[in-house]
């Protein structure tokens, strides 16, 4: 198994002065703007999935 992923940057301000937080797995601090987060991993999609419902345009039922 690989290391774990870092995020590069701050979601909120952009700022890339993160730390890993005391809180958990995928959990970290922005020390620019002083806000907490959590990154989690939901998985991998199937090929040719766009994520969303199919819609009745897609060719699937509304």
């Amino acid at each position: 198994m690989s290391e774990r992923a870092a995020p590069f940057y701050c979601p909120y301000c952009g700022d890339e002065d993160l730390r890993p937080s005391e809180e958990g797995h995928g959990a970290w601090e922005c020390r620019s703007c002083n806000r907490a987060f959590r990154l989690k991993f939901l998985g991998l999609l199937t090929p040719g999935s766009t994520g969303r419902p199919p819609s009745a345009s897609d060719g699937g039922t509304p």
